[in-house]
């Protein structure tokens, strides 16, 4: 059985980006390259999870391996992107951590009682106006900020400057808000092992 779900498709697609995103790193100094093995990568995210559902393949390890590549690609570009990029995706990693330790494989589904805009965010897996907002800024905001850097928005997309920082800004907007629920995902799962009455209940 265990090799069965590790073999399902949408993992595979998973091995397969993991693949893509260290392609994107050995590639980083050509743009070109690099943008498009990120950026089918960042595709590919939303084609697992919609196959896993559509062919009846969902698994504790694929929710999980879902959330590592996402978190090994933006760790990889923010981290080359600045010095202190690496504090970015210490704080996704951290989160991780939280939220498959106390929500496990369903985690998306596991803010009910949550303060309404964190509910708002996480409504129907992110598939809402805001939550798209939300993803784009921590899928799209490293990606942008290269093209920046690099000069590609005005060399390839031909975007005058008021539209790049436009979009910076959104993106950062978007980012955020994902920072909000950073933030109540970490406050929540300290809370968790600070709970007296749970510990008296092991004991």
């Amino acid at each position: 059985m265990v090799h069965k779900v590790l073999l399902y498709w949408p993992n595979i697609i998973g091995y397969f980006r993991i693949g893509l995103v260290f392609a994107a790193w050995a590639a980083y100094e050509i743009p070109a390259v690099f943008v498009l093995f990120y950026s089918i990568s960042i595709a590919l995210d939303g084609v697992d999870g919609w196959l896993a559902r559509r062919l009846g393949q969902t698994s504790r390890f694929g929710a999980w391996l879902d959330v590592v590549v996402d978190n090994l690609g933006r760790g990889m570009l923010w981290s080359q992107l600045y010095e202190w990029g690496w504090l970015v995706s210490t704080l996704e990693w951290c989160v991780f951590v939280c939220n498959h330790s106390a929500r496990g494989d369903h985690w998306k589904n596991s803010f009910t009682t949550s303060p309404a805009i964190i509910q708002t965010i996480m409504a129907n897996g992110f598939r809402t106006p805001l939550g798209i907002w939300v993803v784009s800024g921590l899928h799209c905001l490293p990606l942008w900020l290269y093209g920046y850097q690099r000069g590609l928005l005005s060399s390839w997309l031909y975007l005058p400057l008021w539209i790049q920082v436009l979009g910076t800004v959104l993106l950062a907007a978007g980012r955020l808000l994902a920072l909000s629920v950073e933030v109540f995902c970490i406050w929540t799962y300290i809370d968790f092992l600070t709970d007296d009455e749970l510990e008296e209940k092991k004991n």
